[in-house]
């Protein structure tokens, strides 16, 4: 059988069912980009915006994919200058109502990065950018900035902008150990300011004697089983707001005065799922559209960050969860996702032990998320599409909430990276093919960012095209 057009060299094609390869975009051969966003213009053309999270770039990786099959790298935008912010980076980015929100990051920790003792003459950002996008799609206009006020932090992660005057943020606060929830106010997106906030009650450095935190700490295995803000804090359009909280599990919030969020319910996770290696011990909480229904994941991780011979536990389950929230003060999980389908040829018996030997803290990542206010996004309700790493993108028909079916993948081929080539020149391990993010425009077409490679744009053929 002839290579596909996409291959990584000789029988390096990767793994399909179900869908079909539409085009492979390099981009410009620098950049890990991390999470995507697609905006539509009134014009009716497509972009897709990157965050370059690691790598040898940061900033926003821009593209035009109005031709799936032709899409146009435009640009690689940066955000600040890297020689004066040498510790920054933009993890995360949303676009709504015109507006591109980047997150601003400098730590988890700043210290794997430079010396301690210089992070206090370095200049950094650790809040929300705000550009738009309504002049010119490829040259976005800075409007303003708002800092979250803990410097040399991780600052902001994971958030939700669905357009209006509110931005839900996992963010930073300088009183608070881990990510919490705060809400900003950008109606003058030229002076965005705090709205609201909502933290887990333990939390709350000043309420224990004697107790410090230190904001540049990375996020080891003991910092995250605890619970705190991963998020991105969902708010659906009747003010109720599910958040994924690391080792808390999932919390359910009442957001209708956006000033004082309330508690309304609360559902754990571990034990006995989260591996102990694993990333965000609940990272996702994405509600469906149209229905009482919550998809939860617990994050797996990237085999990339473990040498041989590192690993000598087992690990816990890292899995996609259904949760019935019809009463959002009693979150019930329902039904488990099914573990995704090893393709017949491929190399190893599973997903759990390829690699490494053993068992790694195997698991999903990234969902699409459809919202109200992005009428360019597939809102469907009976579908999810989850980058699950190693196992590469899967589509699941959740129609019937309780019997759950996978209906198609794609794992890309492998990048072919040295470590020496590597975006990441630090990691260790195997260089796999690693899905980070999707999303799904309104036409159906669907686009996978990878590690240490480009996008690939795709769609649903057979059983999976209905």
């Amino acid at each position: 059988m002839a290579d596909k057009f996409y291959a990584k060299g000789e029988g390096n094609n990767g793994y399909i069912k179900n869908l079909e390869v539409l085009d492979f975009n390099a981009m410009d051969g620098n950049c890990g980009m991390f999470q995507m966003q697609l905006y539509k213009t009134t014009e009716g053309k497509y972009y897709l915006y990157g965050s370059c999270f690691g790598g040898t770039q940061q900033g926003v990786m821009i593209s035009e994919v109005t031709d799936p099959e032709h899409t146009r790298f435009v640009k690689h935008f940066q955000l600040v200058d890297p020689v004066e912010y040498p510790t920054t980076t933009t993890p995360k980015l949303q676009v709504a109502d015109d507006l591109l929100i980047c997150a601003m990051s400098a730590g988890s920790g700043p210290g794997a990065l430079v010396e301690q003792s210089e992070l206090m003459n370095m200049k950094c950002e650790v809040g929300i950018r705000i550009y738009s996008l309504k002049e010119d799609p490829e040259n976005p206009k800075f409007l303003g900035y708002w800092d979250c006020g803990v410097p040399h932090s991780i600052g902001v992660h994971r958030f939700m902008y669905n357009g209006g005057p509110y931005v839900y943020l996992s963010c930073e606060a300088e009183r608070f150990e881990g990510m919490i929830m705060r809400i900003v106010d950008i109606s003058d997106p030229t002076h965005p300011k705090e709205a609201g906030n909502w933290w887990a009650p333990h939390q709350f450095v000043d309420g224990y004697p004697g107790r410090t935190v230190d904001h540049h700490a990375g996020h080891v295995p003991a910092f995250m089983d605890k619970g705190w803000m991963h998020g991105p804090p969902f708010r659906r359009d009747d003010g109720i707001m599910f958040c994924g909280y690391c080792g808390d599990g999932l919390y359910v919030l009442d957001t209708k005065d956006v000033t004082r969020p309330k508690l309304l319910g609360q559902l754990k996770f571990m034990p006995a799922f989260s591996s102990h290696l694993a990333g965000a011990r609940t990272h996702t909480a994405l509600p469906l559209p149209g229905r009482d229904l919550v998809v939860v994941t617990n994050e797996g991780e990237r085999f990339q960050f473990f040498p041989p011979g590192s690993i000598t536990e087992a690990q816990a389950l890292n899995n996609i969860h259904m949760v019935d929230v019809r009463d959002p003060s009693k979150p019930t999980l329902v039904a488990e996702f099914p573990y995704p389908e090893v393709p017949e040829d491929f190399p190893y018996p599973n997903f759990n032990v390829m690699n490494l030997g053993c068992q790694g803290p195997f698991g999903p990542h990234n969902l699409h998320e459809p919202m109200s206010n992005k009428p360019w996004l597939e809102q469907r309700g009976d579908r999810v599409y989850c980058c699950y790493f190693a196992a590469g993108l899967r589509i699941y028909d959740v129609t019937d909430q309780y019997y759950i079916k996978e209906i198609a993948y794609f794992i890309p081929p492998n990048p072919n990276k040295t470590p020496e080539e590597s975006f990441f020149k630090g990691f260790p391990g195997p260089r796999n093919a690693v899905t980070e993010d999707c999303c799904v425009d309104d036409r159906g077409y669907i686009y996978v960012t990878c590690l240490d490679d480009g996008f690939y744009v795709l769609k649903r053929t057979g059983a999976a095209d209905n």
